[in-house]
């Protein structure tokens, strides 16, 4: 496997009132937001164009779980089958089952610290 994680795909924090947070974000900076944050559109170095997710939850959600942080992180990766297949071999805590939607392939591990990383294997003609 050449490549594991190829970028970012989302930073998702707690706040105590995720609209306010992401109208604070809209004027002050700019942000394009909607239901579930912002979408923010890039291209890599061979012009192919990405997104990348920001996202405030609720401090009550149990999306994060069972890391007990106010974040968690969104890597982008490449075969996601074979990458969780490795990492169950090396010994990394694997959360639930893989799911797959119309953008894309997602897995959950848990990092060193017991970081709950979510793994995504994204479609981004959906969002382009």
């Amino acid at each position: 496997m050449k490549h594991r994680v190829t970028g970012i795909g989302g930073l998702f924090f707690k706040t105590k009132d995720p609209k306010a947070t992401k109208d604070w974000y809209k004027k002050h900076l700019g942000f394009n937001t909607d239901d579930y944050g912002c979408t923010f559109k890039s291209k890599d170095q061979e012009g192919k164009e990405y997104t990348t997710q920001w996202s405030p939850f609720s401090d009550d959600t149990n999306y994060f779980e069972p890391s007990k942080k106010d974040f968690m992180f969104n890597y982008r990766v490449e075969n996601l089958v074979e990458l969780l297949k490795a990492l169950k071999e090396e010994g990394v805590t694997i959360v639930g089952d893989m799911e797959e939607y119309e953008y894309g392939k997602f897995g959950w591990i848990l990092d060193n610290e017991g970081n709950k990383i979510e793994l995504w294997e994204p479609i981004d003609t959906a969002f382009l």
